[in-house]
């Protein structure tokens, strides 16, 4: 790196002198832009010209000469933890030795995004719901090998949603805490964190487990613990008890052909209406699933999958499918990008947990209707960067009836920093 750049890096460490010596450096006269910088680093000591009275200040210069340089403010005083940490293996080796906490500088980040979203659904009623999110995620490295991460989230209510007006409420929750590292070739998680299983389309959820990943062309993931919230609910009760799941899945790629296997194990607690023969019935779901998604170019992909339960509905149904196609996508790092999206989807009850959707309408179909069929279409849009805007529209029949027919629009504007 050339000097003027070591220079204008230095002054920024707060190094000081007493008083400014006489100019020592020939090739910095009295007009030059760096002469006060120049003359307060040369009285604290900092910096050397060479043997003939000149600075060098367009040389390029090795590594050890900024560490010597980074050595010397470091005994001023100055507060130099970032370039302390860059250099430290040449501080090393000229004997300066970095304290944990300063080669550690980095090691936490703090992330955050706001969203503001908006939804109207149709149901047995017209209602509205709409919010203002904030989250702030906490991101620091334990060692080489092993990172936590946590989130906490503010909620503050706009509008009545459903025959409840709770506009005005707000709440604050920590969301999540879980680490990441690796045990040998094998990738652990463990904590509470969201946990999405195909696409989101079976599960996507908050949960309290462990996950191991093993594997790269071929990757084979194995999760188990507890919902998060009581039968895939998206507003947690602290009095409910949460259903354990199990979760194993295979995916890999030909080409362009990615493919996945899935089977999800959810135990005890489901409650699942218009079920044959009875009302209402509780007992253990098991889920096996087989995707495929195809991406053409970096514009269009299509992806399909069929799932079958264990527990029929009132027309005897335990399987499903959907199938759907995007091209494009918004990029929050990307002003001006855009994508649009469709899927039609014919899901019986016992083929899902409790999916990503916007609208909490599927997750009520399964409890009441015996599962829905129906299409989700929608578009995003980059405003700018770290801007995204996303609208969908889904129009949903339940399976047994019409009792939770759903026509239902969902937007988000979402700020990433």
């Amino acid at each position: 790196m050339k000097k003027s750049l070591v220079l204008a890096m230095a002054m920024a460490l707060g190094v000081t002198a007493s008083a400014y010596a006489a100019n020592p450096f020939s090739d910095v006269p009295a007009g030059h832009w760096a002469y006060d910088s120049v003359n307060k680093l040369a009285a604290a000591g900092v910096i050397d010209g060479y043997g003939d009275a000149t600075f060098g200040g367009d040389k390029l210069m090795t590594r050890y000469e900024m560490a010597q340089i980074v050595a010397k403010a470091m005994a001023k005083g100055a507060n130099v933890d970032k370039l302390a940490a860059e250099f430290a293996d040449e501080l090393d080796t000229l004997g300066v030795r970095v304290a944990n906490l300063e080669k550690k500088a980095d090691n936490v980040k703090i992330t955050g995004e706001i969203r503001a979203h908006y939804e109207n659904y149709d149901d047995t009623k017209d209602a509205d719901n709409s919010y203002l999110r904030t989250r702030i995620w906490i991101n620091g490295q334990v060692n080489e090998d092993w990172s936590y991460t946590g989130m906490i989230e503010n909620r503050q209510h706009f509008v009545k949603k459903g025959n409840s007006d709770n506009s005005g409420d707000e709440e604050t929750r920590f969301q999540r805490a879980f680490v990441n590292g690796r045990i040998g070739g094998v990738k652990v998680e463990a904590g509470r964190n969201n946990q999405s299983i195909l696409g989101g389309e079976i599960l996507s959820n908050r949960t309290d487990a462990v996950k191991l990943s093993y594997g790269k062309d071929v990757k084979v993931t194995v999760q188990g613990g507890k919902l998060a919230t009581a039968s895939g609910a998206w507003i947690s009760d602290p009095d409910s008890v949460a259903d354990d799941y199990y979760a194993v899945t295979v995916a890999g790629k030909i080409g362009k052909l990615g493919l996945e296997a899935d089977y999800v194990d959810e135990k005890d607690d489901i409650q699942l209406g218009g079920i044959q023969k009875v009302a209402t019935k509780s007992e253990d779901n098991y889920i096996w699933a087989v995707a495929a998604n195809y991406k053409f170019d970096e514009d269009w992909a299509i992806n399909a999958a069929y799932l079958q339960g264990d527990v029929e509905n009132a027309k005897g149904e335990d399987d499903g499918y959907f199938a759907g196609v995007k091209y494009k996508g918004a990029k929050a790092s990307k002003a001006g990008s855009w994508g649009l999206f469709a899927t039609y989807y014919d899901m019986a009850a016992s083929t899902y947990v409790a999916n990503g959707w916007g609208s909490s309408f599927a997750n009520n179909m399964r409890k009441n209707e015996g599962g829905f069929e129906g299409w989700k279409v929608g578009a995003n849009w980059a405003i700018a960067k770290n801007i995204v805007a996303q609208v969908e529209y889904m129009t949903l029949d339940g399976k047994n009836s019409s009792k939770h027919d759903d026509d239902s629009v969902w937007s988000q504007v979402v700020f990433t920093f």
